[in-house]
């Protein structure tokens, strides 16, 4: 299985080259593909910030449009859990003391749970993680 990161998954939101290159690389992968509902939840949130910082109800329009068009992305989109597996591998390289943050810890520990190869442009904090297979293809 084949797991995009958030980095990945912003790509392929966005029409450009990298997009398109990222797209080809996939189908041509022939393995299941997915992100993580924490990769949902960093993306919700950022939209719900946008949302709050706008005072005046005509500029929340744009981000109440983006929001609405994150979810019809996602509704796509296969997306693992931070299940109970994946609490008890955080919470086990917590204890090993693995520096990076919460999100990416949770984001690692759902890529080893499920054994899938993690698509990220960040080298420098998953590489921290022992166990935990990535590359950078975007």
């Amino acid at each position: 299985m084949i797991l995009l990161d958030t980095d990945h998954i912003s790509i392929l939101q966005v029409r450009s080259e990298r997009r398109f290159q990222l797209v080809e690389r996939l189908e041509s992968a022939d393995q299941p593909i997915a992100t993580t509902v924490i990769t949902l939840e960093e993306q919700s949130r950022g939209w719900i910030t946008a949302l709050g910082r706008r005072k005046s109800v005509v500029d929340q329009v744009v981000p109440y449009a983006k929001l609405r068009a994150m979810n019809r992305f996602f509704a796509s989109w296969k997306i693992l859990s931070f299940d109970e597996s994946a609490a008890e591998c955080f919470g086990g390289l917590r204890k090993r003391r693995i520096r990076i943050g919460s999100s990416d810890l949770k984001i690692a520990s759902i890529a080893i749970c499920n054994d899938a190869l993690l698509l990220t442009a960040n080298a420098k904090d998953f590489g921290r993680v022992p166990g935990l297979r990535f590359e950078d293809w975007g």
